[in-house]
Formats: C-alpha cells, sequence, structure tokens
C-alpha cells in the first residue's frame, strides 16, 4: 500500500474513533445539554405541638414531714403504793376518762377513816368552845367575870376552829388520794405499753411513769423548710412570679409511704419564728383531721403545700424541654411551617409539665413528640397526638393547669 492509501485509512480510524466517543458520551450522559433537574424536597417531620399560653396556676411544693400526736400525755402514778391491776389493752383506743390502772386502795381507805376521826374530834371540840363563849359574854357583860376570862374564851374557840379548818384539809387530801388509786386517761387516743405490770410498787417520783396516751385526732405534721428556700420563695413572691393567699392562709396534703394522698386536708398552724442553726431550717407544723387513726405518731411522710398560685405563667410539656452546651431549648413552628430553635428560661416542675419564665411568647407553637428529629430550617407538620406517621392536622392547646392544684405537684429541677 502506498503512503497516500495508508494517510487516508488513518484519518478514517480516526474519525471512526471520535465518533464512537461521542455516541458513548451520549449514552452514558443522557441528560448532558439537557436542563439541570430540581432536587426533590425533604419530607416534613411530622410532630404534636401546643399553643403557648399564660394563665394563673395554682402550684404546691413538697417537703419531707413526720406525724406527732397533738396531745401525749404521761400516765403517772400520784401516789405511792401496789398496783392492783391494769385495766387497759395495751395499743388500744382508750377514751377520756377510762380507767386504766388500779392501785391498792386500803391504805388510802384507812387514812381516809382517820382523817374523818380527827375532823369530828376538833368539830365537838369547837361546838364546846363555842358553847363555853356563849355562857361568858353575858357575865362579862355585868362584870361578873373578869376580862382575862373572856378573851380566853374567845381564843379557845378560835384556836377550835382552825382545828376544825384543818382536820378538813386532811379528809380533802385522803379523799385526793384514796382518788389517785384509780387512774384513768385524760384524754381520748392511744394507748401505749405498761411499764409496770400488776403487784408492782409505784412511787409518784420520777419513777411513777406506767405508759403514754396519744391523742390521735386532729394529729400534728411536722415538716423543715430550709433558709434558702424560704429566701427563694421570697424573692419569687417579690417579683410577682408567686402569689400566696392572704394571711399566708396555707392548707396541705399528705402522701403517704405507698404514694396514696390521705384523704383528709391539713392546715398550716404554727410556724417556727426562729432559724435552727443546726439544720438551717425553719420546722412549720400542720394539723390534720385523723378521726379514724390511721395515722399514727412517728410516721414519714410527705407534706404539700397547697393554696399558692403563679399568675400568667407560661407551661409546656417536659418533653417539649431539651438541653444543649448552651442550656435548654425548645422547637418552635413559625409561620412558615418551619422549625426553630429557641432558648428558654425554665422555673420549677409542675407535675409532667415545666414553667417557662422566658423564652415564648402567647401563641407560639411548640414542638413536643417527635421534636428531637428537627433542625432549623426543616419543615414541619403539625398532627394530633398519637398520629404521627400519618394523621389529620390538628393543634393541641396547652393547659397550664387543672382547676385543682391537687393533681400536679412543683418541684425544683435538678441541675445538670
Amino acid at each position: 500500500m502506498d503512503s497516500l492509501s495508508k494517510k487516508i485509512v488513518a484519518r478514517k480510524m480516526v474519525y471512526g474513533i471520535v465518533v464512537v466517543t461521542f455516541a458513548c458520551a451520549f449514552l452514558l450522559f443522557p441528560g448532558c445539554g439537557r436542563e439541570k433537574a430540581t432536587a426533590p424536597e425533604h419530607p416534613a417531620v411530622e410532630v404534636t405541638a401546643v399553643t403557648v399560653t399564660n394563665k394563673d396556676t395554682p402550684v404546691s411544693f413538697e417537703f419531707v414531714g413526720q406525724t406527732e400526736s397533738s396531745r401525749q400525755v404521761e400516765i403517772r402514778a400520784r401516789v405511792d403504793g401496789f398496783l392492783d391491776k391494769r385495766a387497759y389493752e395495751e395499743g388500744t383506743l382508750v377514751k377520756a376518762g377510762a380507767v386504766m390502772f388500779q392501785m391498792e386502795k386500803s391504805p388510802f381507805e384507812a387514812t381516809l377513816q382517820q382523817a374523818k376521826g380527827e375532823l369530828s374530834m376538833q368539830e365537838a371540840r369547837l361546838a364546846q368552845a363555842k358553847a363555853n363563849l356563849a355562857r361568858i359574854k353575858p357575865l362579862a357583860a355585868k362584870n361578873a367575870i373578869s376580862k382575862k376570862d373572856l378573851d380566853d374564851a374567845l381564843s379557845n374557840e378560835q384556836v377550835a376552829q382552825a382545828a376544825v379548818f384543818a382536820a378538813q384539809g386532811k379528809v380533802q387530801e385522803a379523799e385526793l388520794n384514796l382518788g389517785y388509786t384509780t387512774i384513768k386517761s385524760p384524754v381520748t387516743g392511744i394507748s401505749s405499753r405498761a411499764k409496770k405490770q400488776e403487784g408492782s410498787y409505784v412511787s409518784s417520783g420520777p419513777d411513777g411513769l406506767l405508759t403514754y396516751v396519744a391523742q390521735l385526732d386532729p394529729i400534728w405534721v411536722n415538716f423543715s423548710i430550709s433558709e434558702n428556700e424560704i429566701l427563694r420563695l421570697h424573692d419569687q413572691e417579690e417579683k410577682g412570679l408567686v402569689k400566696f393567699p392572704r394571711d399566708k392562709d396555707l392548707f396541705i396534703e399528705v402522701i403517704l409511704a405507698n404514694g396514696f394522698v390521705f384523704p383528709h386536708k391539713g392546715r398550716v398552724n404554727f410556724a417556727e419564728p426562729n432559724l435552727n442553726i443546726e439544720t438551717g431550717t425553719f420546722l412549720v407544723r400542720a394539723a390534720v383531721k385523723n378521726p379514724k387513726g390511721a395515722l399514727r405518731p412517728g410516721q414519714f411522710v410527705r407534706v404539700r403545700i397547697l393554696g399558692a398560685v403563679r399568675p400568667r405563667a407560661v407551661v409546656i410539656p417536659q418533653r417539649a424541654v431539651m438541653q444543649g452546651a448552651k442550656g435548654h431549648f425548645v422547637w418552635v413552628v413559625n409561620k412558615e411551617g418551619k422549625a426553630e430553635f429557641r432558648s428558654v428560661e425554665v422555673g420549677d416542675w409542675f407535675g409532667d409539665d415545666w414553667f417557662i419564665t422566658n423564652g415564648l411568647k402567647v401563641g407560639e407553637q411548640v414542638a413536643v413528640d417527635g421534636a428531637i428529629k428537627l433542625a432549623p430550617g426543616a419543615p414541619v407538620k403539625i398532627v394530633q397526638a398519637g398520629a404521627q406517621g400519618g394523621g389529620s392536622k390538628v393543634q393541641a392547646e396547652a393547659k397550664p393547669a387543672p382547676s385543682s392544684p391537687e393533681s400536679k405537684t412543683t418541684k425544683t429541677p435538678a441541675k445538670k
């Protein structure tokens, strides 16, 4: 093949390669030369939401307390003698005036008889002295006897009268001592175990304690409030964040160890004005009706103080509030239906909710369930609670508190 033919063949081969290359490029990149397709938007994140409202919200505060008898009485012997019998069953309820112990009576009955005999003798002497004075007075008026005889008769009558008074006192004392042999309960309450048994010798001294009777209705509940808590509440009251009833007329609920609320509420009737320097707390006491004696002295309970109100409070569910490096935050759904990061300042817990002191405005929508999947600017679809994954668009309204403050409790959140 000559030189010209070789050049023609080579040129055809180059053309073929170029054509094949363009064809492959056309097949591999069919969109080349066309308009660039628009990328699809991310699907909206489904969340439940609450609308921010403000409302006067009843709040409560919890403290640890301990029950105490409102009147615990020592049952003691008031005279010396032997104990004949115990007339009550230990640990049972005794009525006021019920006999609890009976001491031996015979020595005191004998003493009473002796005192009565002495009284009779002195009364006879008084009668004789009065008769003698009655005879002497007419004679003295006629100067038939000396003035000394009259003075002696008057003195004898007065001495006899004094002796009668003394004898009467002895009789009363003997009667009292005889009555003290029957030992009764001065109050209605629960009895303790007997510290002396039948046949024991008891005295009216320090060793004369026989048992206790504790009044149960009403029963007292004592609890302590720390100095820091008092200052915090006072500061909130000054700032208008919390309002207490007039004259601080506060009621309490008692929560038992099993979590149940005692059916009868109590009322605060005493607050210690002085700080206990050993514990740094103020003692507070409430009286609680206890007609069936269900509460016993010494029980540990939780005390929930009622009656305070947070005016125009903003409350949202705790699960809507998250915490990051810069503090607490929530996701707000703006008017464009986009997620908006919002820092907030939180206050106390309120049951399953949280008081928000700063960062939210009335009417804003706050994401609750599903908020953890949000990012700034993400599209949001508000659905009914429990309907994530497909449901009708329903906006839930935040309800800061029920009409009664009894179902929720304010707690101070732990610092993280």
